[in-house]
């Protein structure tokens, strides 16, 4: 699981706009998004890169999902 809605949503940054800047469909990013699909670690490392965070920022830990 990702948390790439959570901080597309915290930043005010639309799917469309991330789309664009990695040169993806948005098809892909909203796949992402909602968890349907999840991004290879070079994917979500150009997210974080673009998006300006850490990119533990953008992985739902384990031991949070557990609880």
């Amino acid at each position: 699981m990702n948390r790439i809605k959570e901080v597309l949503e915290a930043k005010g940054i639309k799917q469309v706009w991330l789309a664009e800047k990695l040169g993806k469909s948005f098809n892909t990013i909203n796949g992402y998004v909602q968890n349907r699909n999840q991004p290879t670690l070079e994917v979500l490392y150009d997210i974080a890169k673009i998006l300006n965070v850490d990119i533990k920022d953008l992985i739902l830990s384990n031991k949070e999902n557990n609880n």
